[in-house]
C-alpha cells in the first residue's frame, strides 16, 4: 500500500517546492528539465537521453492511462524506448490514482516504485517551469524525509558511456546493413530501420566501426554533453573519408557537427516536447517535431563543406546539418518520434534512398 508522504524539491537557487510522494522513497539529485508533451510518459521515462535528469511534466494530469506490459517484439520492448527508466525523478502537478487504457498493465506509481524512482505530485509545475524558462535549466534535488544530499551535475560526466550497450548486437536480416552507433538509442529508431529492409548492427558508442562492412551509418540520440564522446567523434571523422551514407539523430546531429570541425553549446533550457516547429532550409516546408535535447550545434562554426538543413522556428537554433557533396545529413529532432508526431519519419526513407544510390 502506497503512502503519499510530503517531499521536497530544492533548486540550486534555493527555491523550495513542497509536494507529495507517489514513487520510490529516496532522495535523488540531478538536472531539472521540463517536457511540455501531453502524452508519452512511458516512452519519455525510458528515453536514455534523460539520464541524470529530474523530469518535470507540464501537462497537469499524469498516470491516467497507466503503464503497458513488458512485451518484446524483434527483441525490443514494444511499448518502451529502452529496457529501464532513465530519469532520476518525476515531478507532476496531479497524479491520477485511477488508470484506464487498452494496454495498461500497472499503475505509474507501482512502476516507479519497482524501478526505485521517486515521484512528486502536488507541485505547481507552471510556476516551476516559468522559473526554469527564466533562469535556465538548474540543478535540483528531491529530498525525502529530510535526508539531504548534495547537488549533482550529470553533464560533467560521460553519460553516453553509462547508457550505451557494451557488446555488439544484431537485429533483423534485411538487405541493407546499417551500423548504428548506440549513444543511448531509442528503440523506435531501430524499429524504423527494421521496417525498411535492413539488418541493424548496434555497436557501443566507442566501437571501431572500421571493423564493420556496412551500407549506411547511423548515429543515435543520447544524453549529456556531446563533447564527452571523444572516441565517437574520432571514429566519425574516419567515416567521413568514405562516401557511405551517414544519418545522425539528436545527439548524432551534434556529434556530426563536432566531427566536421564545428562547435556545440548548451541551450538555456533545452527543447523537450512534441510540438517544436522546424523549417527545412531553402524551402517553405515546416514540420512539427518531437524533441529532447539540451545542447545545440553552432551553425556559425560550420565549415564551407557543410550547411544547415533544418532550423527551429521558435528560436532559430539549428535542427540539422548536411554535407554539400557527400551523403551525410542529420536531424536534431526525432524523426522516429516515440512518443510524438511522425511528420518527419520520411527521413529514414531518404537515408535508405541514399544507400540505394551509393
Amino acid at each position: 500500500m502506497l503512502s503519499y508522504k510530503k517531499i521536497k524539491l530544492i533548486l540550486e537557487d534555493g527555491t523550495v517546492f513542497l509536494g507529495k510522494s507517489f514513487g520510490y522513497k529516496k532522495s535523488v539529485a540531478g538536472e531539472v528539465v521540463f517536457n511540455t508533451a501531453m502524452t508519452g510518459y512511458p516512452e519519455n521515462l525510458t528515453d536514455p537521453s534523460y539520464k541524470g535528469q529530474i523530469l518535470v511534466s507540464t501537462y497537469p494530469l499524469i498516470g491516467n492511462y497507466g503503464v503497458p506490459e513488458y512485451v518484446k517484439e524483434n527483441d525490443l520492448l514494444k511499448y518502451f524506448e529502452s529496457e529501464t527508466i532513465h530519469v532520476s525523478g518525476l515531478i507532476i502537478a496531479d497524479y491520477s490514482f485511477e488508470y484506464s487504457h487498452w494496454n495498461s498493465y500497472k499503475s505509474l506509481a507501482n512502476w516507479l516504485v519497482e524501478n526505485k524512482i521517486p515521484g512528486i505530485y502536488g507541485i505547481d509545475t507552471r510556476a516551476l517551469t516559468k522559473r526554469l524558462r527564466k533562469k535556465g535549466t538548474m540543478l535540483g534535488k528531491i529530498i525525502f524525509n529530510d535526508t539531504d544530499i548534495d547537488f549533482y551535475d550529470p553533464n560533467k560526466n560521460n553519460l553516453v558511456d553509462t547508457v550505451s550497450l557494451k557488446e555488439k548486437k544484431i537485429y533483423g536480416n534485411g538487405k541493407y546493413k546499417i551500423v548504428l552507433i548506440d549513444c543511448g538509442v531509442k528503440n523506435n529508431i531501430i524499429r524504423c530501420l527494421l521496417n525498411r529492409d535492413t539488418t541493424v548492427i548496434r555497436v557501443p558508442w566507442d566501437y571501431d566501426i572500421s571493423k564493420e562492412n556496412y551500407d549506411g551509418l547511423m548515429l543515435s540520440n543520447g544524453p549529456g554533453d556531446p563533447k564527452k564522446c571523444t572516441k565517437t567523434i574520432e571514429n566519425l571523422r574516419k567515416a567521413f573519408e568514405s562516401d557511405k551514407p551517414i544519418f545522425g539523430i539528436c545527439l548524432g546531429n551534434q556529434l556530426m557537427a563536432l566531427a566536421s570541425g564545428a562547435d556545440t553549446y548548451k541551450l538555456k533550457y533545452g527543447h523537450r516536447s512534441h510540438n517544436q516547429p522546424v523549417l527545412k532550409e531553402k524551402t517553405n516546408r515546416c514540420f512539427i517535431t518531437s524533441q529532447n535535447h539540451g545542447f545545440a550545434t553552432d551553425t556559425k562554426t560550420l565549415s564551407k563543406e557543410w550547411e544547415p538543413l533544418f532550423v527551429n522556428v521558435n528560436d532559430n537554433t539549428n535542427e540539422g546539418i548536411k554535407h554539400k557533396t557527400k551523403p551525410f545529413f542529420s536531424s536534431q529532432f526525432h524523426p522516429e518520434a516515440s512518443s510524438g508526431p511522425t511528420d518527419t519519419e520520411f527521413l529514414f526513407d531518404d537515408f535508405i534512398e541514399l544507400i540505394k544510390k551509393n
